[in-house]
């Protein structure tokens, strides 16, 4: 089982600083939100510092996915905008073509991305947006992995199996499951969740949460049983990756507990799969 750390957990450091933190704590991987501090994809030097990124990627021996979750990197005054649906979203579709060029220069496991927030009548502009990234991440060999989010027009499982069906099931899209969201909204267990997308699971984040309230939480201190969902995830092959954007005041200490947390409850699975 390969864990991650999600950057967006470690805003108040520079990057390479980050990375080399989430490396010596004994984590496999990043989950890199491309953002204004970090390899911000707008940078007129992007092409040189990806390179130094994939440079101490592979001194750490660390896998990477790419989150397209940055607040204000494109609008200063509305977080997340312009989203898929908005009547303009150039800048969104620019941001995701840079994602995945970026990954692909990383050898990313996947790029992750999302609908934002907006009416039912605009889900066929949200298909045309993804089906546009489809394209240009196949063109790269890169692996899409889209992020059902509480609140969002795809908002859950099954809305990204409406989304995935709508575009064709192409073999480059898969999902995003976000351990926390689960718990939040799914009408079925968590476990249960992780074992109806298994065969289109391409990306995991892992957090706490509570019923009905969507904050990430720190282990322990949310609503989660985590040995029946690291059992449900024990032959997934990529980063789970946890996700604390709200952590980063306290970033290597919560990063070091949350990969002990995360490493007991693995044994603890292992332990009651072979009893």
């Amino acid at each position: 089982m390969r864990f991650g750390y999600g950057t967006n957990g470690f805003t108040n450091h520079r990057l390479t600083e980050a990375l080399e933190v989430i490396a010596e704590l004994g984590y496999d991987g990043v989950a890199l939100t491309l953002d204004t501090n970090h390899l911000d994809p707008f940078d007129g030097e992007l092409a040189r510092r990806t390179a130094v990124v994939a440079a101490d990627l592979q001194r750490l021996g660390l896998g990477v996915v790419i989150e397209t979750g940055a607040r204000y990197l494109l609008d200063p005054w509305r977080k997340h905008s312009p989203t898929l649906m908005d009547d303009d979203p150039a800048k969104r579709l620019e941001y995701l073509r840079r994602a995945v060029r970026v990954g692909a220069d990383l050898g990313a496991e996947a790029v992750s991305f999302w609908a934002g927030i907006g009416p039912a009548d605009r889900w066929d502009r949200l298909v045309d947006g993804c089906r546009q990234i489809v394209d240009v991440a196949a063109s790269s060999d890169v692996t899409l992995g889209f992020e059902p989010e509480p609140g969002m027009l795809v908002n859950d499982i099954a809305d990204w199996q409406r989304l995935h069906a709508d575009l064709g099931e192409p073999a480059n899209f898969g999902i995003t499951l976000d351990i926390g969201h689960c718990r939040c909204l799914e009408p079925i267990p968590v476990a249960d969740c992780v074992r109806a997308v298994r065969e289109h699971l391409v990306n995991v984040q892992i957090d706490d949460m509570r019923r009905g309230v969507h904050e990430h939480l720190e282990f322990g201190t949310g609503e989660i049983d985590f040995p029946p969902v690291l059992a449900a995830l024990a032959d997934y092959p990529g980063l789970i990756s946890v996700e604390l954007p709200r952590h980063g005041h306290a970033a290597p200490t919560i990063a070091a507990q949350s990969l002990d947390f995360l490493r007991n409850a693995a044994k603890e699975a292992t332990h009651d799969h072979i009893g």
